[in-house]
């Protein structure tokens, strides 16, 4: 993904489900209820390695080698982030159509795959393909997703059940973000991509504005973290200090931290590491920065010096 630096929209723009937008009056609002996260449940178990003696040979080093990918080592590691921009020119729903970018770098040594085409409930259109395109390199991996505000459409479809209370505005609002996370579970699934982790991206989508109350907005997100948690993932959230205030206000998940830092430099993305970056209460484990124009540059991420210990407990090795 790539942070968008736009101002939101003053009225709700309201978001299709299946894509499209069309605008409508925002649902009422009620005060804040109580939207508390469910506890976080810890990762899928991963297979063991096979003992030595059943290790054809050969494998011996390829084994060794994938263990120590799984040691942080002793400095930032980089890796790189893909989604429907990089799959080939012309899929996905027509606000958000692909356009054939270029893959990681031979250098990256993870890979944070995108599960949406953008707005919540749209697949990515080609995630098949590249979780095979890290597999076939031995990779690590994560996933992301795009969080996003529903249309009335998708609000009455998706908002009357769940874990929150479907009688009331915001209890309707967090059930939608539950279901967003369902469904991207289930296209994880359908990819065959296995990830410990899925990162949340909260900032403004183009043509699928957030609505202009903070509260709301942050119903929406509380909802997709409890989904994905619900399902098993741990949950981190990608934004910045800017963007996170513009669109939930000041919500506090004090859940792990991807940062960005736009159109610089990795000496910039670690930078952004800081105590002094952060934007709801959680530890910075890795940053982005944007390599080459905003057009075809690539998406670059590096670990933060003291977010990341050891990979395997953020990413899944191929």
């Amino acid at each position: 993904m790539r942070i968008a630096f736009v101002r939101l929209a003053a009225a709700p723009l309201l978001l299709a489900g299946c894509g499209g937008h069309a605008a409508a009056e925002s649902p009422a609002r009620a005060p804040t209820p109580a939207l508390s996260p469910s506890s976080s449940a810890s990762s899928p178990a991963r297979s063991s390695p096979s003992p030595t003696s059943l290790v054809p040979s050969g494998l011996e080093s390829i084994a060794s080698a994938q263990a120590q990918n799984l040691d942080g080592g002793d400095g930032p590691v980089e890796g790189a982030d893909v989604s429907w921009p990089q799959c080939p020119k012309g899929m996905g729903i027509p606000q958000k159509r692909s356009k054939g970018l270029a893959m990681p770098l031979p250098t990256a040594r993870f890979v944070v795959l995108g599960l949406t085409n953008s707005p919540g409930f749209t697949a990515n259109p080609c995630l098949a393909s590249q979780v095979q395109w890290v597999a076939q390199r031995h990779l690590l991996a994560a996933a992301y997703s795009v969080v996003s505000y529903p249309d009335e459409a998708t609000l009455t479809r998706e908002g009357g059940a769940g874990p929150y209370d479907g009688d009331t505005p915001l209890g309707m609002l967090g059930n939608v973000g539950y279901a967003q996370a369902r469904f991207n579970v289930a296209t994880m699934k359908g990819a065959g991509l296995r990830a410990p982790v899925v990162w949340v991206d909260v900032e403004p989508v183009n043509d699928f504005a957030w609505s202009a109350d903070p509260k709301a907005n942050a119903a929406v997100v509380r909802g997709a973290v409890r989904g994905y948690q619900a399902a098993g993932y741990r949950v981190g959230v990608y934004s910045t200090q800017h963007l996170w205030q513009e669109v939930v206000g000041d919500l506090r998940l004090e859940l792990p931290e991807w940062r960005a830092a736009g159109m610089t430099s990795r000496a910039e993305a670690l930078r952004r590491c800081g105590v002094e970056r952060m934007f709801q209460g959680g530890s910075a484990v890795m940053s982005q920065w944007v390599d080459g124009s905003a057009e075809t540059g690539r998406d670059r991420i590096v670990t933060c010096p003291d977010g990341v210990s050891r990979l395997g407990d953020w990413f899944h090795q191929y």
